[in-house]
């Protein structure tokens, strides 16, 4: 038998996802519990989430857990779950970047953190890798404000500037920048780049797989004979990276010359669909391997200015900025992203009656 449980939680877009934002402290705290939970509060298991709140897609089938910083140099934790929709399955592997773009205002607005007159600088301590991020938000008159003119690729219209800054973004998942000890690998005949900064990537030339890197995402995934060439290529660098099979990343990422004036054109998949614009994480590890020579990237657009490089993706281009520490192994990165609170509630999760096992739901 199953009940029905209420469960606090505001819907917020974060750069170009879109997902439930909850409090730490609103979810049970057994892991497996909760994911039954969110599979249930967003309708995993069918392709429209016509039973939860999910919009049908990974972009907006996605969760951010956020509660008091378990580390002394950060202000708040944030959990990242990606909720799978045709598995009914919670993947907590990897980050989001998007996402991350709306931790700090509802950490604001949740009273986590005491907003500054101005601006308010909030230190996320991301659970999924241990890595740390600065999010710079606009808090005039102490308030999150959401309103404002920066515009981003992928989302309508503007609104108020959320500078996220990636610290130290180097071996999130695997603990090295190069997992492989190399800037250039060949996997399955292909030449790639295995990175790891703020997400593993798999980096190859769209030509060395037959493609432009200029076609649009929905005619990337109707070509199955590609898409199984691509997973190959994924599943072999994952096993090189040391990251166990059956999670999310390493995610594969073609690219090509830029055409509008961009440093590189690129298509990043999610791992099994091509992302409508591109991840923040994605673009974090791109950019970093621009300015690592040997790297398919670095091969690709040679060098680059030092403070800047601009990814041009399905739905526009995502600018970065690179700044370089004496002896740093990496580059700290930071974008600009916009983020806004679209409803505040709760949601209706189904979950097992207690002392029901969870298999039996």
């Amino acid at each position: 038998m199953l009940r029905s449980v209420r469960v606090p939680c505001v819907l917020m877009r974060g750069g170009t996802s879109r997902g439930p934002f909850f409090l730490a402290t609103d979810l049970p705290g057994n892991a497996a519990e909760r994911d039954q939970l969110l599979i249930s509060a967003l309708g995993a298991g069918h392709e429209l989430q016509i039973d939860g709140i999910g919009g049908g897609s990974p972009l907006t089938s996605k969760v951010a857990i956020v509660g008091p910083s378990t580390r002394p140099d950060a202000d708040v934790d944030y959990l990242f779950a990606q909720v799978k929709v045709a598995e009914c399955a919670v993947d907590t592997s990897p980050n989001c970047g998007n996402m991350l773009s709306a931790v700090a205002p509802f950490a604001i607005e949740q009273g986590l953190v005491r907003a500054r007159h101005g601006r308010t600088t909030v230190r996320i301590h991301n659970v999924n890798t241990g890595k740390l991020i600065a999010a710079t938000v606009q808090t005039p008159d102490g308030g999150v404000t959401y309103e404002g003119t920066t515009r981003i690729d992928g989302v309508p219209g503007g609104a108020a500037p959320i500078h996220l800054t990636f610290v130290d973004a180097a071996g999130s998942k695997t603990g090295h920048l190069l997992p492989t000890s190399a800037a250039l690998d060949v996997v399955e005949n292909v030449p790639v780049t295995c990175i790891d900064a703020a997400t593993p990537l798999v980096i190859m030339r769209a030509e060395d797989l037959g493609k432009t890197g200029l076609e649009q995402p929905g005619e990337l995934d109707a070509d199955c004979p590609f898409m199984t060439q691509l997973e190959a290529i994924r599943c072999a660098a994952a096993r090189r990276m040391g990251l166990p099979l059956g999670l999310v990343i390493p995610k594969p990422v073609l690219i090509a010359p830029a055409l509008h004036g961009g440093t590189l054109c690129a298509r990043y998949f999610m791992p099994h669909a091509c992302h409508r614009a591109l991840a923040v994480t994605g673009a974090v590890a791109l950019a970093t391997a621009c300015a690592i020579p040997g790297s398919v990237a670095h091969t690709l657009v040679g060098e680059v200015p030092p403070a800047a490089v601009a990814i041009e993706h399905p739905s526009g281009k995502l600018e970065l900025e690179l700044a370089w520490a004496e002896g740093a192994e990496a580059p700290t990165v930071s974008v600009v992203r916009t983020a806004r609170r679209i409803f505040e509630g709760a949601v209706f999760a189904r979950v097992p009656e207690a002392g029901m096992p969870l298999a039996a739901a």
